[in-house]
Parts: C-alpha cells; structure tokens; sequence
C-alpha cells in the first residue's frame, strides 16, 4: 500500500448550508508522472440529518493516503429546511457537477493536471447508494468535463418501491407510496434508464438492515435491460462495516477502485 499524507479542504457547491463538501487530496507519496483516481463519497444515514459526512471522514482519508482525490459530499437531508425528495438528489447531482469547478479549483495545479477526470468512481453506502446511482443516471455518467466510469453501491436502498413502507424511505419521500407511486419510481435506481458507466452492488452478506436480495435484485432486472452491473457479496459483515476502514468491505472497496 502506498502511503501518502493527505490534505483536506472544505469546498461550497451551493448557497444552502449542508450544501458542501471535503476534497482530500495527497501531498506527498505522488510521483510527478502517477495516476491520480477521483472518487467521489455519499455517505448514508437514512437520508435524515442524524447522519453526516463525517461518517466517511475516515473512509476518505484513507483513500486519498492510498492516492486518490476524494470529494466526500454533504447534502440536504430530511429534518432540514430544503431537505428531503427531490431536493437530496439534486444535491448530489449539483456535487458531481462541481468537479467541473470548485472541486477542481480547490486542488493544487500540478495534482489536477495527475487526475485522471476520464474516470471518475462515485460510491455510496445505503441511503447514499441510492442517490449515487440515480445522480450518476441523471447525468447520463458524465458531467462538462468528467466521465464517471464506475459507481459503487455499498448494501444501497437500490428499490425504493417494494421498500416504500420502511419509515426512512416514506420520510424521504414525504408522502405515502399511494399517493405518490410515480415519484417513489422516479427516485428509485432499479427504475433507471441504462448509462454508461459500470455499477458494482457491493453488499455485505450478513447485512440485516438491507438484505443483500436487494442487490441480487437490483443487478438481475438493470442488467435484462442493457445496463452493466454485477453483484459482489462481501461474507461475514454487516451494513455498518462500509465505514469501518479495517473491514473486508473497505478491502473489496479499494480493490474495486484500483487504488
């Protein structure tokens, strides 16, 4: 494992407060002529504000000490002013935009000139699979100047229909699914139309807040209609051990980003 010091910076992708993120990025264990892989973090926490980015605080600092640029995001959540469906998802979508600029600004030069913004990885753990999947659909994987490659759903709420009478998901949504089945639809990844980027459904196997059925299920219907996809099961965790840096899921994660 090569081991970098890393650099934090907070950036502003919008007026709003939780309309923000960190970019980590190494300073040192970089050579002049390495590639340099973005990922870009969506954390989860029920998509309420119980939960924030700083639960993959140590997630993406291990990742940019491993070389990586890392834009760890925050958004909009439920129990905040603005926060809640469609507004979360737009805060995502605004976030990868801002790769195109403030991510990019917030860098020194000669590190952006090694990023390789060909080939961006978005991953997302639970509620923040979720709106990885769908933000990157809606930008059809890329944004002015960046295609994203490969999305990383880690035990993701990938289904938000057969799931619509779980609270967190009605909370999102605001409304129940009979009133609104369209909308719970329009928000769900397994409902995207195919883009060109590679989804990974990484779930863990002993995961009981989110079966991995879920995944298994999610893969078999994208896949029947033109999307790559694959189903990678991570034996012997849970739901929490994504955020946890001395996991086997972390593991597959950063075999998965080639970092």
């Amino acid at each position: 494992m090569k081991k970098c010091r890393a650099h934090r910076v907070k950036v502003e992708y919008g007026s709003a407060p939780s309309q923000f993120g960190h970019v980590y990025h190494p300073v040192s264990g970089v050579g002049p002529t390495d590639p340099v892989r973005a990922v870009v973090l969506v954390h989860g926490g029920y998509w309420t504000t119980e939960f924030g980015l700083t639960i993959e605080t140590a997630i993406a600092r291990q990742f940019a000490e491993r070389g990586a640029v890392v834009w760890n995001v925050e958004y909009r959540r439920v129990g905040e002013n603005g926060g809640g469906w469609p507004n979360s998802g737009r805060d995502v979508v605004a976030a990868l935009q801002a790769l195109d600029g403030p991510v990019r600004a917030a860098l020194p030069a000669e590190m952006s000139a090694q990023v390789d913004w060909g080939s961006v990885a978005v991953v997302g753990h639970s509620a923040g699979g979720q709106l990885a999947v769908w933000s990157v659909a809606q930008l059809g994987a890329h944004t002015d100047s960046c295609q994203i490659s490969t999305v990383i759903a880690q035990s993701a709420a990938l289904d938000l229909e057969s799931g619509a009478e779980r609270p967190s998901i009605r909370g999102l949504m605001g409304r129940p699914y009979a009133e609104i089945p369209h909308r719970y639809r329009e928000a769900s990844p397994i409902a995207q139309k195919p883009f060109p980027a590679h989804v990974v459904a990484l779930h863990a196997e002993d995961d009981t807040a989110i079966p991995v059925e879920s995944s298994r299920r999610y893969v078999d219907a994208v896949t029947a209609r033109g999307q790559s996809a694959e189903l990678v099961v991570v034996p012997g965790e849970g739901h929490d051990a994504f955020v946890d840096p001395r996991s086997a899921s972390t593991r597959h994660t950063v075999r998965l980003l080639g970092i």
